[in-house]
């Protein structure tokens, strides 16, 4: 059996709250010590370094997919178990969600955000049926949730499409609903 993998979407920065980036210590962690392996964007900086330094540091496999564009600017992290290098960002979407039977977000921005949607609309449109789970550090994915039930709400998307999506408040939380996950 291969190794249940995670991808983890998070920001190229740290954010303003300490707690942002202590969650994404706390996962890589967790990862490591669960023996699943990450999966990530192949940055060392912000949210993207934090979870990767920490899920290495503890022993942890991690899988980094970084775009040519990017490598400068995001500081490709070559010390990974698996370091990959794509043409371009959609290529990089690709690579990490072919590679991952989960998917965990962290608080981030535009990228995040834009990842997030894409692996959301592939599951509404049943593309596949791989958990996403948003790790809501301090609340910051609740306006995010907020506005997927107005659009449901509105009427541009079926209520399961709330289905798709566990919103969970803390490391240890997200990562039994992980284990399920892999269970």
């Amino acid at each position: 059996m291969t190794q249940f993998s995670v991808c983890v979407f998070c920001g190229a920065r740290s954010g303003k709250r300490a707690t942002y980036e202590a969650d994404a210590q706390a996962l890589g962690t967790a990862l490591a010590g669960a023996d699943m392996r990450l999966v990530y964007g192949a940055g060392d900086v912000g949210l993207m370094g934090t979870v990767a330094r920490a899920t290495a540091e503890a022993g942890g496999a991690t899988f980094g997919v970084i775009p040519t564009h990017l490598l400068e600017w995001e500081v490709g992290k070559r010390d990974l178990t698996q370091f990959i290098v794509t043409e371009t960002m959609h290529e990089r979407k690709k690579v990490m969600f072919m590679n991952c039977d989960a998917i965990v977000v962290l608080a981030g921005g535009a990228g995040s955000l834009d990842e997030f949607f894409e692996v959301l609309t592939w599951r509404q449109l049943g593309l596949h049926e791989k958990p996403i789970f948003l790790l809501n550090t301090d609340g910051y994915w609740s306006k995010l949730t907020d506005l997927l039930d107005h659009v449901v709400t509105e009427g541009f998307a079926d209520a399961s499409v709330l289905d798709f999506i566990q919103t969970i408040d803390t490391v240890p939380a997200l990562m039994a609903a992980l284990e399920a996950a892999r269970a």
